[in-house]
């Protein structure tokens, strides 16, 4: 199971949110690239990365900043956040993102949807994002009446692989991640990365235990709640 340190990209700095609210913005680092440099040096072999102003505005607000960040490291980086259209994507793809993360327009733009399927194939991710198990999108201040699980097989059927499943109410609360609902996704068939919550070790193993491909994690490395190096060394001794 991948372990992935989340970035999180607000007016060019890396933050975390706490359930989306862009109000509980607390700055950790002035310079991403820095903090990716770090997590690469624990261990990481994939960073998470999303461009929270992008997500809000509908379209690539911080390009630059994660430009920097994939030239500084020789891990894969994913990327969300204000991906919308063509350019974005084959801009992205161009300066050596391995895989790109759609949210938005999973629902609102089918045909970015498959033409990112059909060029860039499994290198293809949706983010589903849930509250109250129905699907938010715009940097979460939007709220569908979509079922996250329906979303998963609507997608599913078009070709996506992976889906990252965040529970908004558990983002940044360091309270565990959603279980539940992530039994739930895993019966969609895909591969299932978790966010959202994952506060401690014992989470993590859970999560393998579960059968997701991936955790991302945030807020818990930030605090130092969860120690990176520490926390691979132990997964890695227990065949994780």
């Amino acid at each position: 199971m991948l372990v992935i340190p989340a970035i999180d990209i607000l007016d060019g700095k890396c933050v975390r949110l706490t359930k989306g609210n862009f109000d509980s913005k607390e700055v950790y680092y002035d310079n991403p690239a820095d903090v990716a440099k770090m997590w690469q040096e624990c261990g990481a072999k994939r960073i998470h990365v999303v461009d929270l102003d992008g997500a809000r505005q509908g379209y690539l607000v911080n390009a630059g900043v994660i430009e920097k960040i994939v030239n500084c490291c020789n891990v894969e980086i994913e990327v969300g956040g204000g991906v919308r259209n063509r350019e974005a994507l084959d801009y992205l793809f161009s300066i050596g993102v391995s895989y790109i993360i759609l949210g938005s327009a999973a629902i609102y733009d089918k045909d970015l949807l498959l033409y990112s399927v059909s060029h860039y194939g499994e290198k293809t991710i949706v983010g589903i994002d849930s509250k109250k198990r129905e699907v938010a999108v715009s940097g979460w201040l939007e709220r569908t009446k979509i079922k996250d699980t329906e979303l998963a097989e609507k997608i599913k059927e078009i070709g996506i692989k992976t889906i990252i499943f965040t529970d908004i109410s558990k983002d940044g609360t360091l309270h565990g991640p959603n279980f539940e609902a992530l039994k739930d996704m895993l019966k969609v068939g895909v591969e299932i990365i978790a966010s959202g919550g994952i506060s401690s070790i014992e989470d993590l193993k859970r999560l393998k235990d579960m059968g997701v491909t991936g955790a991302i994690i945030g807020k818990a490395l930030y605090t130092g709640m969860i120690d990176l190096k520490a926390a691979l060394l132990e997964l890695e001794r227990e065949g994780i």
